[in-house]
């Protein structure tokens, strides 16, 4: 596996607020809504609207969204390639958790049923 090391900074220090225009529009585009986004970034972060919402007036880093956010227990489930890397493989906490999320816009842009993304049979 390669060094990520520069990239992983690069994520670390990127903007949650910079990032969710890219996911609601990704989203939108393929017929799913905000609200279904933000039932995905709820179940990963456990942030809820209000609490999404200061995150993305505060421009808070990644590294500190996920710093603050509770992962729901069920993340190891997330499996797949995204960007190129399996998100069970990367080795970064802050930037498998990054992967995850990307990983789960993704599927729901996919038009994957809300009860898989959520991991909910598990």
């Amino acid at each position: 596996m390669k060094d990520t090391t520069k990239q992983d900074e690069r994520i670390a220090k990127m903007t949650f607020a910079s990032v969710y225009p890219h996911y609601v529009h990704k989203v939108e585009k393929k017929g799913r809504t905000k609200a279904e986004l933000h039932q995905v970034l709820e179940w990963l972060t456990g942030y809820d609207e209000s609490a999404l919402q200061k995150q993305i007036e505060d421009k808070v880093s990644f590294e500190t969204f996920f710093k603050n956010a509770s992962l729901h227990p069920n993340t190891h489930l997330i499996t797949g390639v995204i960007c190129g890397y399996r998100v069970e493989e990367i080795k970064t906490p802050l930037t498998q958790q990054v992967r995850y999320l990307d990983k789960l816009v993704d599927e729901l842009a996919k038009g994957r049923k809300m009860e898989k993304i959520l991991r909910s049979n598990a």
